[in-house]
């Protein structure tokens, strides 16, 4: 009997501590950005709640203030890092490879695939817009957020006309923003729109329609001679 207390004893003293699982700092970070993402789109600036936020992302709302700061600084990080990821596809697309008419084209699929793979994206856009931009404006540096295919029209244009292709007369910043109204509307408006025409917009042949025919408008307006 004293032989088996003793032995338990020494177990005891001799028993490995169990080990500290390690936190992912990053892996936490991007849990927060995802459900602040999703509460800022569903609520809207004034309506999301840190609570909820952290409730969605299953962290401690302590940690969520260490990261980030405060509901302010979360919801900039969340318009930063949205901005950043579009930036990133854009610039993987490398069109300056391209002969201009496929360098067009594929700027317009990837925009419009974009916005058809990330519907949030244009939520979370009329967000800061019924803020008047106050978040963007605070981001330090807007090269961050501004978009590297102005510049690349503008050369692409150019090929085109030196090729015979397209005109010269292309302000490059409102040939890009054609573009993204082009692919942004439909996937922004493509519920009210369905009931509206009475037919289900998100119906893949439908969206193959939209795409081919955004793809169309642009390059035969830049093959209009003027």
């Amino acid at each position: 009997m004293a032989s088996d207390v003793a032995a338990v004893k020494v177990r005891r003293r001799t028993a490995t501590p169990a080990p500290v699982r390690p936190r992912d700092a990053e892996k936490t970070k991007a849990s927060i950005l995802k459900a602040a993402r999703d509460e800022f789109c569903e609520e809207g600036f004034n309506g999301a709640r840190v609570d909820a936020i952290a409730d969605r992302a299953k962290a401690n709302k302590r940690l969520l203030y260490h990261y980030f700061g405060n509901k302010e600084a979360l919801y900039q990080a969340v318009l930063l890092d949205a901005y950043q990821e579009i930036r990133r596809g854009e610039r993987e697309l490398r069109i300056s490879q391209y002969d201009p008419v496929e360098a067009v084209d594929r700027i317009i699929r990837f925009t419009f695939r974009h916005f058809l793979a990330n519907p949030w994206f244009p939520r979370l856009l009329s967000v800061e817009n019924l803020q008047n931009a106050k978040f963007v404006k605070q981001i330090k540096d807007l090269d961050e957020i501004r978009s590297p295919i102005v510049g690349e029209l503008q050369e692409i244009v150019k090929r085109g006309h030196a090729e015979g292709t397209f005109r010269t007369d292309v302000d490059p910043m409102q040939l890009y923003i054609s573009i993204i109204s082009l692919c942004y509307f439909y996937v922004s408006n493509m519920q009210t729109l369905s009931v509206v025409f009475g037919k289900d917009l998100s119906q893949f042949a439908l969206i193959q329609d939209r795409e081919a025919q955004a793809v169309q408008m642009v390059v035969d307006y830049l093959r209009t001679r003027r």
